[in-house]
């Protein structure tokens, strides 16, 4: 039975399920002796460790809350994760490997454009939700099991570019990679500058988005003093941030949600006061909504109250593979479980909706842009 339409019966209805302060569901025989086990392939040791793990945190919080509520019919989640040192080639051995074991039913939030790439091009029987990329390519690709959740790239660029012109920046320059990734956020940067009728301050390069020479790059835009740099890295954000400013580039910064990483915006210490990220989830620090306050609350119940984007991405992705398994039913198989997440038509989040069905794999339109406030917050 589909998720009904979203409302405060729907959102309570999850959170009954999933998050804090759930009441233990009834477990048939069946699924007192089994759990049902989750695969992770993402950077956990080189560039984007930090992103990765961020990542895996929130979506950890996320299945412990599940699990104290009683789990799925009483059936327990089983997060497993792989360190794929954000290689393409490890992602697929992971991938592979997650594959041919049995008893794993899906997979969530591979990181990074080339690694979800090869894990599409491996992987075609399981469910695969909530991939931390926004690369629009990739989505022209997807196959039927890829379950994206976050808006794209194009989605992120267009909304830096437009909240820049509102404010009254119209001399903006990029920042990007000369890679797969880079060539995608070049393409919707040109797009939307396009669309606004204004042709970029200045373009700048790095050789790949692992890479630390960004000195080049940062001096290049600091001789150009455009109003606005958009900084389309991850990892190297703050190596690149330290650069600019020390080569005399006063400009405002906007970084992609890739970006925004607790241990990012620690690295940029005072620096990071005053940027601008996009984000696809609402701040962390948002208790507005619903969302986050299950969020902090699962956060803090698994002993973290490091609060940060890339955790509450991954918890999202959770709650969506979470709510797949319960359409899915008792006896949740591979096959069960990616038709029970194209059954999600309307799954209401509180402050973050996603929607799938009729072969749409979009997941979230949500896009914001929030500036870094005092201790690091992201204000939005």
């Amino acid at each position: 039975m589909p998720f009904p339409a979203a409302g405060a019966i729907a959102r309570r209805r999850f959170i009954q399920l999933c998050g804090a302060g759930a009441s233990a569901v009834a477990a048939p025989a069946w699924s007192q002796s089994r759990s049902i086990r989750i695969g992770s392939t993402f950077d956990g040791s080189s560039i984007e460790k930090d992103t990765g793990m961020d990542c895996f945190k929130g979506a950890q919080a996320c299945f412990a809350g599940l699990n104290r509520a009683g789990g799925i019919g009483g059936a327990k989640v089983e997060l497993v994760r792989a360190d794929d040192q954000y290689k393409p080639e490890l992602s697929k051995s992971n991938a592979l490997a997650f594959q041919a074991d049995g008893s794993m039913l899906g997979m969530i939030s591979p990181l990074g454009t080339r690694t979800t790439a090869s894990i599409m091009e491996t992987v075609k029987d399981m469910a695969v939700v909530g991939p931390f990329t926004g690369t629009a390519s990739l989505r022209k690709a997807s196959p039927p099991n890829i379950f994206w959740v976050r808006a794209s790239y194009d989605a992120e660029i267009d909304k830096l570019i437009r909240t820049a012109v509102t404010l009254g920046q119209d001399r903006i320059a990029l920042m990007h990679p000369r890679d797969a990734f880079g060539a995608a956020v070049l393409e919707a940067f040109q797009r939307t500058m396009a669309e606004v009728k204004l042709q970029p301050a200045a373009i700048a390069t790095i050789p790949n988005v692992s890479s630390t020479e960004v000195e080049p790059a940062a001096q290049a835009l600091a001789k150009a003093q455009p109003q606005v740099v958009i900084m389309a890295v991850g990892g190297v954000a703050p190596l690149f941030l330290k650069a600019l400013r020390a080569a005399g580039g006063l400009s405002t910064v906007y970084g992609l949600s890739v970006a925004a990483s607790s241990s990012n915006l620690a690295a940029m210490g005072p620096l990071a006061r005053g940027l601008g990220f996009s984000t696809l989830v609402p701040s962390p620090f948002a208790i507005k909504h619903e969302l986050v306050r299950r969020y902090q609350a699962d956060m803090i119940a698994s002993g973290s109250k490091d609060y940060s984007l890339p955790s509450l991405e991954g918890y999202v992705n959770a709650c969506v593979m979470a709510e797949g398994l319960r359409l899915a039913g008792n006896g949740v198989n591979r096959k069960s479980l990616i038709a029970a997440l194209d059954s999600i038509t309307n799954l209401d989040l509180g402050g973050l909706v996603v929607r799938y069905g009729k072969g749409s794999r979009a997941g979230s339109s949500f896009v914001d842009v929030a500036v870094v406030g005092a201790g690091g917050k992201m204000l939005s």
